[in-house]
């Protein structure tokens, strides 16, 4: 496990090593990684510690939200998705807009839509400085307990959970 790291104090985050990844997707966790700390250190201010990546199993997700969006590049494409347990919902809401959000409806769909938005967007711009440029498409939003994120690719899937304090939430990868 990761220890945690502090952004404002100037240290960047360290992508887990995976001995089965290909190399985009050790590029793409680097940049969500890069990303996240960014956004939660400035905007969200909660402090994030990134768990150990590994593959997903099946189709259902770990949150009540979710959130997924495709990307499209040169070489590759695949998707990202932000799913979100409803203590996550409440700790980020709380934090970034000021209230909390307390149950899985549409204003916590939009919340998870405008996060896997600045996060892929983030993670796009760090890459597309490396020379690897993407088009994000609209994020798919996903409700209730028990829903299915389905990454239209034939990768393997790869699970990364987020502790924020006192909840966690997980970010999912699939590229090709």
């Amino acid at each position: 496990m990761m220890g945690q790291v502090n952004v404002a104090e100037g240290r960047k985050p360290q992508a887990p090593s995976m001995t089965d990844g290909s190399h985009m997707d050790i590029l793409m966790i680097h940049a969500l990684l890069d990303s996240l700390f960014t956004i939660f250190a400035t905007m969200v201010r909660l402090r994030v510690q990134p768990g150990i990546p590994e593959p997903k199993q099946g189709k259902a997700a770990k949150g009540v939200v979710s959130a997924l969006i495709g990307m499209k590049g040169e070489g590759a494409c695949g998707s990202v998705a932000l799913s979100l347990p409803l203590p996550a919902i409440r700790e980020i809401s709380r934090n970034l807009l000021g209230h909390e959000i307390a149950s899985a409806d549409n204003e916590a769909a939009d919340l998870a839509g405008e996060l896997v938005n600045m996060l892929v967007g983030g993670a796009k711009r760090i890459l597309s400085e490396q020379g690897h440029d993407f088009d994000m498409q609209t994020p798919q939003l996903l409700l209730g307990e028990g829903h299915e994120i389905v990454h239209h690719y034939p990768g393997q899937t790869v699970l990364l959970p987020v502790n924020i304090g006192q909840s966690e939430f997980y970010i999912e990868l699939n590229f090709v």
